[in-house]
């Protein structure tokens, strides 16, 4: 097991609407190995899209995308940056909420999140800001001018990440959650036979 930190689950949420971005808080959620019951994004695979591109766009793939997971800390700063009073974690689609996780978009990928009913979720990567959820919250700010493309600027390394399911279970507001990292890997290529440090000359 790698480094360990403790937080705690602010909110849990779902989105049962697949056009709609917005979730909504919920007073528990189950977890399944396709992701959280009721939420858009569950399933055990889904289409190739951009976060794919070495696929083609459309073919069926694993879905590693099943949850969505933003920061409370996080969300302060990227509403601080934009100077709106608030950006909430449903307004960006996520289905999880955390505190007290220092840098949770920084998280790598394969952290562990155990919580106590058993659901355990495994990071896959950052969630990229994009404009889409930009506009989400653009909508709720009203004569706020270029919001949704300052959005992208402002969450930088804030937005988030997205992850599958391990083990499943359910999870509650006022959880506390049971943050692994995976152990530090330092890898380098090797160099091909007959190379050397210096440009040869023809």
């Amino acid at each position: 097991m790698g480094t360990q930190l403790t937080g705690r689950t602010v909110r849990v949420l779902i989105g049962p609407e697949p056009k709609n971005l917005v979730t909504r808080d919920m007073p528990e959620v189950k977890v399944s190995f396709e992701g959280f019951v009721g939420d858009r994004h569950a399933g055990l695979v889904r289409p190739a899209s951009v976060h794919t591109p070495w696929f083609p766009r459309g073919a069926l793939v694993r879905n590693t995308r099943q949850v969505s997971i933003v920061s409370t800390e996080e969300l302060e700063l990227v509403a601080e940056a934009l100077g709106v009073p608030q950006v909430l974690a449903a307004w960006l689609g996520a289905n999880l909420e955390l505190a007290g996780v220092p840098h949770l978009t920084r998280l790598p990928s394969g952290t562990r999140l155990f919580f106590p009913e058993d659901a355990t979720l495994v990071v896959d990567a950052e969630n990229e800001p994009c404009r889409k959820a930009g506009r989400a919250l653009e909508a709720h700010y009203t004569g706020r001018e270029g919001l949704a493309s300052r959005f992208v600027k402002a969450a930088h390394q804030r937005r988030g990440l997205v992850g599958w399911v391990e083990r499943p279970g359910i999870i509650r507001p006022g959880d506390k959650v049971k943050v692994t990292l995976p152990p530090t890997v330092t890898y380098s290529v090797p160099p091909e036979p007959g190379a050397s440090g210096s440009a040869s000359r023809e």
